[in-house]
């Protein structure tokens, strides 16, 4: 099978189940296992804590011992098992400790497709943007999937979909992958405790890891209060459904093209091509109205495709196979789930006093992210 095939294949399939356990999970407990709101945001919060410190922690402590192969099947395999946990349980602490033990296992996934996909690009085997933009692709579809069966089945489907689509995430782990990916981490590599340290040490990363947590932070009120934002102007749900997926759409035209077009573009420019978008893109929603979202959307590209890719490509560049798999834990603990987390809780205060400011809000990340880059592209070189 072709290297590039098989990493399309894994990132659209992970990204598939992505697409029901982000926007649809907390919806899920409420309708299926009878939790209020407030039981299921406290159960899915706490879960989200538990995917930082889990994707920080205990990642990279596995990719430490075994090679990426072996990591990926068994996190495909405990994710199966844990998902199957919610067939039976319906109380509240029940579902706590499964949402928890999943949240511990299943987040791990994500940084360990996207390490599988840097291994790759530094061999010289695959395109990053190309494989990666058939993971939105699978998220676009997944969000049409579950929204095409809940209709007719009502939202007991959704657990069903999950399932299936963690299933065949595990089967495609039994199938022939690039020898990069099983060859048995070395000696030197394995006992390299330094590693760590010395990542630490570098300032470039240091820097670099900042902007992303900056930049993909400030995405929090959009995830979390965006189709909010759309109710209050007066949409209905179908007519959110496909708004809210042209930034995805945006976003695979990006990754389709990126390692074509953007060559000789180094990280921090950009990411400060990312940062002012992201601007450009939060100050829009100053002016409520249908257009003026839909143009929002289309930067979706810049504020955080862009900002993806570059972290990518500079951890890709810069970083050994072992500093790569601490770099992807930290990015998806520090810059996917803690600081959306933090600034999910302050856009909801300035939601409160007026819509508008919980995404202006969000020029606090990307201004100082200009500054940032400004400051330091030439000294450190990135």
């Amino acid at each position: 099978m072709k290297q590039q095939r098989w990493m399309s294949q894994n990132f659209f399939v992970f990204f598939f189940t992505w697409g029901i356990f982000l926007p649809y999970w907390t919806g899920w407990l409420v309708s299926e296992k009878g939790l209020d709101v407030a039981e299921a945001g406290v159960i899915m919060g706490s879960g989200l804590i538990i995917r930082g410190l889990s994707t920080m922690s205990f990642y990279p402590l596995i990719s430490k011992y075994f090679n990426l192969k072996i990591v990926l099947t068994l996190l495909s395999f405990t994710s199966l098992l844990l998902i199957l946990l919610y067939l039976p349980v319906s109380s509240y602490t029940a579902l706590f400790a499964v949402t928890v033990l999943f949240s511990a296992v299943y987040p791990c996934l994500l940084p360990a497709v996207e390490n599988a996909a840097g291994t790759l690009v530094q061999k010289g085997k695959v395109h990053y943007g190309r494989s990666r933009s058939f993971g939105s692709l699978g998220y676009v579809i997944a969000v049409f999937v579950v929204s095409a069966f809940t209709g007719p089945f009502g939202d007991g489907v959704i657990l069903n979909i999950m399932i299936v689509g963690l299933a065949i995430l595990l089967l495609l782990q039994f199938l022939p992958a690039p020898t990069a990916l099983s060859v048995r981490v070395d000696k030197e590599q394995k006992d390299d405790d330094n590693a760590e340290k010395l990542l630490f040490k570098e300032k470039s990363f240091l820097i670099v890891l900042l902007i992303a947590i900056l930049l993909q932070g400030a995405h929090a009120s959009y995830y979390n209060y965006g189709y909010i934002y759309l109710q209050d102007l007066g949409l209905k749900g179908f007519t959110i459904g496909i708004l809210l997926n042209i930034a995805v759409i945006f976003e695979i035209f990006y990754f389709a093209r990126a390692d074509h077009v953007l060559t000789r573009w180094k990280p921090s420019s950009l990411m400060l091509l990312a940062s002012f978008g992201s601007t450009v893109r939060w100050i829009l929603y100053w002016f409520p109205n249908l257009w003026t979202f839909i143009l929002s959307q289309t930067l979706h590209s810049l504020s955080f495709a862009m900002a993806h890719f570059a972290f990518i490509r500079f951890i890709t560049e810069n970083l050994s196979p072992r500093q790569n798999a601490i770099a992807q834990g930290l990015y998806s603990a520090l810059a996917m789930s803690f600081s959306t987390a933090f600034l999910t809780l302050a856009g909801g205060y300035l939601y409160k006093w007026d819509p508008r400011l919980a995404f202006l809000g969000m020029l606090i990340c990307t201004l100082p992210a200009i500054v940032i880059i400004l400051g330091t592209r030439k000294r450190y070189n990135y």
